[in-house]
């Protein structure tokens, strides 16, 4: 027997026929529950089993529905990837025309918001849900290249029967994750999809490197806006007394006074011009500034520690595997920021410990040694610049008064699946 996993060389040496009809056996086998002869990839494998969990259907899918026409214009807008489209489309369509392929670009939830390509080849995507406004989230089309991606925050080639849903077996698919190089949000994944027997090993590699360009691209633009709202608010920080700072839109300091510049602060979600409350300053006067505000901070201390922070509802959401998240409602506005996996670990653990965890107890959380202080201490520090007033230390702890609602999946086996801190391992493996 062989127990070798079907890798991409691997089915590129047998050639695209037999690699196809290799994967139809390891399908048939998995769903019947027998031992195949060859195995998946460990990516593959992994998500096979998510997939299983969730009750997919391994010939059609789970159809979501369509978005609206308005509500993909929103995304559309409100993306990063809308700045960087025309270098996207450009990368990916050298490539797409002269394959019999096409391009998609996905926001975060595998919505998809861009497509073009091989008119014929859209024609069939057309018939198989593969349309502008679609969701390809692994718990809606099964193991395929854009959701799987998502969930591993990684990049990734799908070939034929590798996708779960029979359906879909006559493609073969490259994605990579488009990350914020600011903060490394995840923003949504570029797509290369073609038929199963044009499948190309290189054609990974161009995905992956055409993601990595783009988010170059929005870290230069990034840079040029902060240089120009830095020009407009250093006159206005100029006369302010006491401590204040110019951000722009998304929170990304700009130009400070008075105190030690932090790399960006959370902004409730709809911020108006008036009194707000943000994690890591505490009461602020909010001014406009083109592309940007003008924060005045109330509260006394040094750094701003969230002093006179209003009692709010902080809910850990860590039901969707590649979006963990954390949002705060309270009486002076609410916020939400999407959670790197590290801070999403850190956090689950607070959240299930309320007494606190010393930085010895979360070293051994998340690492296995207790001895990494170091390591958790260095975390803390980033996490606590952007929450401020939500986290306590001596021990480690979400501040009191806070209620914390932890939101996990309905199979604890879903929970942070890539994670391997051992306080996720068990959790995961707990019965019931």
């Amino acid at each position: 027997m062989n127990d070798e996993p079907l890798d991409m060389p691997r089915m590129s040496a047998v050639g695209p026929r037999h690699a196809t009809r290799l994967l139809s056996g390891v399908r048939a086998a998995a769903l019947d529950g027998r031992t195949p002869r060859f195995t998946h990839r460990k990516v593959i494998d992994e998500s096979w089993h998510r997939v299983l969990r969730h009750g997919v259907d391994p010939d059609r899918g789970t159809h979501s529905g369509l978005l609206g026409l308005d509500e993909v214009e929103h995304r559309r807008r409100s993306t990063p990837l809308a700045t960087v489209l025309p270098t996207l489309r450009e990368g990916l369509m050298a490539a797409a025309d002269e394959a019999w392929h096409i391009m998609v670009i996905t926001d975060a939830e595998g919505r998809l918001l861009w497509r073009d390509g091989n008119m014929t080849v859209q024609k069939k995507a057309d018939q198989l849900g593969f349309s502008v406004g679609a969701s390809w989230a692994e718990e809606v089309a099964g193991t395929n290249a854009i959701g799987t991606s998502l969930v591993s925050r990684g990049p990734l080639q799908v070939h034929s029967a590798e996708h779960f849903v029979r359906a879909f077996h006559a493609l073969s698919c490259a994605a990579a994750p488009v990350r914020d190089p600011r903060d490394g949000r995840l923003l949504g994944v570029a797509n290369v999809t073609g038929p199963a027997a044009a499948i190309h090993p290189a054609t990974l590699a161009l995905v992956s490197a055409v993601a990595r360009v783009a988010e170059g691209e929005i870290r230069e633009r990034h840079r040029e806006a902060v240089d120009r709202l830095r020009s407009v608010a250093a006159p206005v920080l100029a006369r302010v007394g006491g401590r204040a700072l110019a951000v722009d839109r998304n929170g990304w300091t700009a130009g400070v006074t008075g105190m030690l510049p932090p790399d960006r602060v959370s902004l409730p979600k709809s911020l108006r011009a008036g009194q707000v409350w943000i994690p890591s300053l505490g009461m602020c006067s909010a001014e406009p500034l083109p592309d940007g505000w003008l924060l005045r901070v109330d509260g006394e201390g040094p750094g701003g520690e969230g002093r006179g922070a209003p009692p709010g509802r902080v809910v850990l959401d860590l039901r969707r595997a590649g979006q963990p998240s954390l949002s705060v409602t309270g009486a002076a506005g609410s916020w939400s920021q999407e959670l790197t996996p590290r801070h999403a670990e850190l956090l689950y653990v607070l959240a299930r410990h309320r007494k606190g965890r010393t930085a010895s107890q979360l070293a051994a959380d998340l690492f296995g040694d207790p001895a990494r202080t170091v390591t958790v201490r260095a975390e803390l520090s980033r996490v606590r610049r952007t929450l401020g007033g939500l986290l306590d230390h001596r021990p480690y702890r979400f501040a009191d008064g806070m209620r914390v609602e932890l939101l996990t999946p309905a199979d604890a086996s879903d929970l942070l699946p890539h994670s391997t801190a051992p306080a996720l391992l068990a959790a995961r493996s707990a019965p019931g």
